[in-house]
């Protein structure tokens, strides 16, 4: 069970710093004050979850939780910059985004559905997810 939670922690932390690379790449193109707020909230919220994954990390590993590669990281910078360049429009944006959260919630549900973890993984892994499931209904709003 200890690799099961070592494997979730490491995928969630993975997946919060997508959110919060996508969301910094994509923060300067906003011009909808209101869509900015929203995503200013969200950062914030990966935030959380990623320091919850870092506090805990220590009790299943001696290493530190994994992170997005450069590569990844040069992939969504790419990505959003492609997308954007003809259309910065916060419909766009959050279209953009939603593709991503969407895909955080299949990987988050799927390690919820599919693993044993302690009660304290499984908590950060079902907050997540719920985080996500909350940004989609938050951004939909945008597009």
């Amino acid at each position: 069970m200890k690799d099961e939670n070592i494997n979730a922690l490491d995928e969630i932390h993975k997946g919060a710093c997508m959110g919060m690379d996508a969301i910094r790449f994509t923060l300067d193109k906003v011009e909808a004050q209101k869509l900015k707020k929203e995503l200013e909230k969200e950062l914030q919220d990966y935030q959380i979850i990623a320091a919850k994954i870092e506090d805990i990390y220590p009790e299943y590993n001696d290493g530190k939780p994994h992170e997005t590669s450069t590569m990844n990281k040069t992939m969504t910078w790419s990505g959003i910059e492609m997308k954007t360049m003809t259309d910065k429009s916060a419909s766009k944006i959050a279209e953009l985004l939603l593709q991503g959260v969407n895909m955080g919630i299949i990987e988050g549900r799927k390690i919820l559905n599919n693993k044993k973890m302690d009660k304290k993984v499984y908590e950060i892994v079902e907050e997540y997810v719920e985080m996500q499931e909350e940004s989609v209904e938050d951004l939909k709003q945008f597009l």
